[in-house]
């Protein structure tokens, strides 16, 4: 489910509490959609994702759907598990988490760009216990979001682990109370979305295009997006406004 909740905020929704909003080829052919929907529309600048349900953000692949030959599905061409995983994405997506995030879900979250979490939230890859692997995302992005033998034990033993640890190892930007994940979320995309659109857009592809890579190769990249981006029209509106001493009104451009 998808809606606006705020000027230049979109709130996408997992809805399927019968199954634990497991993942089935439907809501992956529908997530590719929303993504590719959400980028057309330049009215908005933040996206948070959630869940209808707040003892569950989502279990991961539906496994009944496997099970009953409909696996073909579940990842898309454009954006691997979920349609969502390995999507191109422009804007940032804050996830919004009540509950357990296990396996692809714990995948989905590793993928958004920010975590908001209750404390009665958790994120696990059992995989292994099922003689799989987290293979929507979690292996490389685990390990490059904590310590590196924090990841590998929580890949190999394959046990849950809390908010809290999450937390304090920084995957979760926000560590709520039960319930105050999508409020806190808001609060952080209204902030964002206050910003100048194309500076966040760009300063974002610019942190993830240079991660992993040489202190030469990362300011080749800055480099090559701050060109572009002093081609627009918000970058003279910024200092304008300043100078007049008036708001800025960003138009995107």
């Amino acid at each position: 489910m998808f809606e606006l909740v705020a000027p230049h905020i979109a709130l996408v929704t997992l809805n399927r509490p019968e199954k634990r909003n497991a993942i089935d080829p439907a809501t992956s052919m529908a997530m590719e959609a929303i993504v590719r929907r959400i980028e057309g529309e330049a009215d908005i600048r933040v996206v948070i994702l959630t869940s209808g349900d707040d003892r569950v953000f989502c279990a991961g692949a539906d496994l009944s759907a496997i099970a009953a030959g409909k696996a073909l599905g579940i990842d898309t061409a454009n954006g691997g598990f979920a349609g969502f995983v390995y999507a191109q994405r422009t804007k940032p997506w804050i996830a919004a988490v009540e509950g357990m995030a296990l396996a692809g879900g714990c995948e989905i979250c590793l993928a958004c760009d920010m975590i908001v979490a209750s404390e009665n939230a958790r994120f696990g890859l059992p995989e292994v216990k099922r003689g799989l692997m987290a293979g929507a995302g979690g292996l490389h992005r685990l390990p490059a979001a904590l310590p590196l033998n924090i990841a590998k034990e929580i890949v190999l033993v394959g046990e849950p682990f809390d908010a809290a640890l999450a937390y304090r190892y920084g995957l979760v930007n926000r560590l709520v109370p039960p319930g105050e994940a999508l409020t806190t979320a808001k609060a952080l995309a209204e902030t964002i979305a206050a910003n100048a659109p194309l500076a966040v857009q760009y300063s974002l592809s610019a942190i993830r295009a240079s991660a992993g890579q040489s202190d030469g190769g990362s300011r080749a990249v800055v480099a090559e997006r701050f060109a572009t981006l002093r081609r627009s029209e918000d970058y003279a509106e910024g200092p304008r406004a300043f100078v007049e001493k008036r708001a800025p009104v960003w138009t995107g451009r």
